[in-house]
């Protein structure tokens, strides 16, 4: 990944340095195409999905091609010794990073209007991602619209402990057509999964990268189609660079490997918008639907639901509760939060509807048919557990945030070298002091194309590694120099087995372009690399 908080001007520096040592970085991305009207061609009766995306559309364009002929990328179709297989893959040209993108196109095996998704189709792309977690840097989903927010919020639970950039985009006019949307779309989409380490299920759209749990679909026809109503963007895409709001990214602070939670009880939750005049029988028809345990209410205001001079509406939904439903308030608007400021909140709140804060309708129902998924799910549980940030889908209630006024704290580069510093000579307690007020250099690179990951990787501290890693800092940042090499190769070279070990507890896996290097010092110290699981690929 590259260094994304740099100035154009040292990008262009790096990029021509780079190019003039006959070494060009290469990112992989796997685009998986799952339909939508990005896909779309013309036919007899409207607007179809089509088929080969990758030869049809994006081989033509010189900002996905740069023309040079290519061997094919190796990807996972499926599980077993059988799954791996192979697919033509292109390159882009060298982009203002100084990094080139090699690509594939996975299309599924029924190409679907986004209408018609379901968990199942979640499930099959959640897998997916799976499959190739270690043979790829980042993925770009490509999706209709019209559910994109439900599948970005989906994904973002689904998704445990995610270390890279998950992309979802699409299009309101396909790629086919003369004027469209879909290009900048798809290019900003690898543009990201390919240079900037953002760690999160992300939705990008127009020029705007979200958190994909915060959208919601604005336009049925603008190309401005969506908005975060609580969060800003994560990131705004210019002609002549990409601005990322790193306070506001999200990564995963627990040491443990990506994995997957392949079923969402989607079936067992429903959603219901309290209007003026509704009957509490009306409500009640829907929680004696059969088999239902989970639902979102959309309330008025901060919360606020009618009670009736007979409260018999609270009732019902007290009742409810009582039956092991577990039920979520959030509010109609399209920003703001269920807060108890009115008595009609409260009262819900003492029946034991939870409060889901900010969150959208789309987040609040498939966080709760997660939550419901999970192995030992009891009511208790999925109701703490609606009430709290799990993937960053809620403004949780914080203390004090400290802002220091400009000129206060040096330079970045000053920063990261006593970092470095202190990395080298195992000073913990100076690492943390360092970091305690600017977290947002723990996955920047210094003068020397290090970032602090892979400085502790080969420093004599394990205490720091760990703290690093606790952080934040990311175990698939390849660094900038040489062949680009991720943290737990160098631990490996080092010789540093314990470094290996917590590295590989923290989802850490040797890249691809590793993998050749790694074998030929295998010989030399097979119990060394083969703790880097270098034995299974």
């Amino acid at each position: 990944m590259a260094d994304p908080n740099d100035e154009p001007l040292s990008l262009l520096t790096r990029m021509t340095s780079t190019m003039s040592m006959g070494h060009t970085p290469e990112a992989r991305v796997l685009i998986v195409m799952t339909g939508g009207t990005i896909c779309m061609q013309k036919s007899p009766n409207g607007l179809v999905p089509a088929r080969n995306f990758l030869e049809r559309c994006m081989a033509p364009r010189p900002e996905f091609n740069d023309g040079e002929p290519h061997e094919p990328i190796e990807v996972r179709f499926h599980d077993g010794a059988d799954g791996m297989g192979e697919l033509h893959s292109l390159r882009t040209p060298t982009s203002v990073y100084g990094k080139r993108i090699r690509y594939a196109v996975l299309e599924f095996e029924e190409l679907l209007d986004s209408s018609s998704i379901d968990s199942k189709g979640w499930a099959e792309i959640a897998q997916t991602i799976f499959r190739n977690y270690r043979l790829f840097d980042g993925f770009v989903v490509l999706h209709g619209t019209d559910s994109l927010a439900y599948t970005c919020s989906a994904l973002s639970f689904m998704l445990q402990n995610l270390g890279k950039p998950v992309i979802v985009t699409g299009s309101q006019v396909p790629f086919s057509e003369r004027k469209n949307d879909a290009l900048e779309n798809l290019l900003d989409s690898m543009d990201i999964a390919g240079h900037f380490m953002v760690p999160e299920v992300c939705l990008c759209f127009n020029s705007t990268l979200f958190r994909g749990n915060r959208t919601t679909k604005i336009s049925a026809s603008a190309f401005d189609a969506f908005a975060s109503p609580n969060l800003p963007p994560l990131a705004t895409i210019t002609a002549m660079d990409t601005h990322v709001a790193w306070n506001l990214v999200t990564r995963s602070t627990i040491l443990q490997p990506f994995s997957i939670q392949k079923d969402l009880h989607i079936h067992y939750v429903a959603c219901l918008r309290i209007f003026p005049g509704i009957k509490p029988k009306m409500v009640e028809a829907v929680l004696r639907t059969e088999d239902l345990r989970g639902l979102v209410l959309e309330t008025f205001g901060a919360g606020n639901a009618p009670s009736g001079h007979d409260n018999k509406l609270t009732q019902v939904i007290a009742e409810a509760v009582q039956r092991g439903i577990v039920i979520v308030n959030i509010t109609q608007c399209l920003t703001g939060s269920v807060n108890p400021l009115y008595a009609p909140g409260m009262v819900l709140g003492r029946a034991g509807v939870v409060a889901g804060g900010d969150m959208t309708t789309e987040a609040a129902l498939t966080k709760l048919s997660y939550l419901l998924a999970l192995p030992g799910a009891t009511q208790e549980s999925v109701a703490k557990d609606m009430a709290r940030s799990i993937r960053g889908e809620l403004t949780e209630n914080a203390g004090t945030i400290f802002s220091h006024p400009t000129g206060e704290l040096s330079s970045p580069i000053t920063q990261l070298t006593a970092i470095a510093y202190a990395i080298a000579s195992g000073d913990i307690e100076k690492v943390k002091d360092l970091l305690h007020n600017d977290n947002q250099l723990i996955n920047r690179a210094d003068y020397s194309g290090n970032a602090p990951i892979h400085l502790a990787a080969t420093g004599p501290s394990l205490a720091v590694l760990r703290f690093l890693l606790r952080l934040g800092a990311s175990v698939h940042l390849r660094n900038h120099t040489g062949s680009g090499r991720t943290p737990l190769f160098l631990a490996a070279n080092a010789g540093l087995l314990p470094h290996v070990m917590l590295l590989r507890q923290a989802g850490a896996h040797l890249h691809a372009e590793e993998l050749d290097t790694a074998r030929l010092h295998a010989s030399q110290r097979p119990e060394i690399w083969n703790a880097t699981g270098l034995e299974g690929t």
